[in-house]
């Protein structure tokens, strides 16, 4: 499965441009995803929906943004070590010309693998090396505490270690940021914690619609957004996931905002529509 694409968009949003580029993708097995949701409900929905009965490979979208002499990357990819088909994120950012030493600023949404552990190579030294870093004062100190590991599942203790890994890499150049504060000219930090304990999207103003970064608060383009109320295996706290979603769905309809989804198809962005009595996604052209 080839995933070698480049920019897979570029939209102008105020004064800046943003740039999504890819990840790659991952494989994630379904009973894992939905677990309360009875095996032929849940069935009946993908099959309506042409959706794989067994697995889900999301890709993975990492968006960059570029304004005045600032070239910020939310979220880092999951480097070489954890899917094969994932980690994709250097040779694509050189298909399209963009150095990682141009990067002032990272931004995380959260400490997953598959959004921290990009952010170093496989000599443990920092990609992005001229740049700050900025993360949720929260989700640090989660990941941090001396009770993570047995917090956890024993098959997600490799979760804590790496991303107690990467944050001893970049210790020394983080910055902690807290919902609702501009961490970036026009960019402001949200509140979509669920997912994990401290998970913020990040809203980038325009002069018309706004674009959310939303990480994994919506972490897929049909499910999260007919079933927001579905219980997901993924968010730490399951509930306070179907609580976020909900909140989130109706904001991002209600204020009429873009959306830019770390996980969903189309390059991950597009707008938000309620629709039959739940929402839709609907990908930019």
């Amino acid at each position: 499965m080839p995933f070698r694409s480049l920019a897979v968009t570029r939209q102008q949003v105020g004064d800046g441009e943003l740039i999504v580029i890819s990840d790659g993708a991952l494989s994630l097995p379904m009973n894992f995803l939905y677990p309360d949701v009875p095996k032929e409900e849940l069935e009946a929905f993908l099959k309506a929906n042409d959706l794989p009965t067994d697995a889900l490979q999301p890709p993975c979208n990492v968006t960059l943004l570029r304004q005045g002499d600032r070239l910020a990357i939310f979220d880092v990819g999951s480097g070489a070590n954890f899917m094969p088909t994932a980690g994709k994120l250097l040779e694509n950012l050189a298909a399209a010309d963009i150095d990682p030493a141009e990067v002032t600023d990272v931004l995380f949404t959260h400490a997953h693998p598959d959004h921290l552990w990009g952010v170093t190579d496989d000599f443990d030294a920092l990609v992005f090396p001229e740049a700050r870093y900025q993360i949720g004062e929260a989700e640090w100190a989660y990941w941090s505490s001396k009770d993570a590991l047995e917090s956890v599942p024993a098959d997600r203790q490799t979760f804590v270690v790496g991303a107690q890994n990467r944050f001893a890499a970049i210790e020394d150049k983080v910055e902690m940021i807290k919902p609702g504060q501009e961490v970036l000219a026009g960019v402001e930090a949200i509140d979509t914690s669920g997912h994990t304990p401290g998970h913020l999207s990040f809203l980038v103003h325009g002069q018309g619609a706004g674009t959310l970064i939303g990480g994994d608060a919506l972490s897929h383009a049909t499910i999260s957004f007919q079933h927001p109320e579905w219980r997901s295996g993924s968010d730490q706290d399951p509930d306070k996931g179907v609580e976020m979603r909900r909140r989130l769905l109706d904001r991002l309809v209600a204020d009429k905002l873009h959306l830019i989804g770390y996980h969903f198809d189309h390059s991950g962005a597009g707008a938000v529509e309620a629709k039959d009595g739940a929402y839709a996604f609907v990908p930019l052209a």
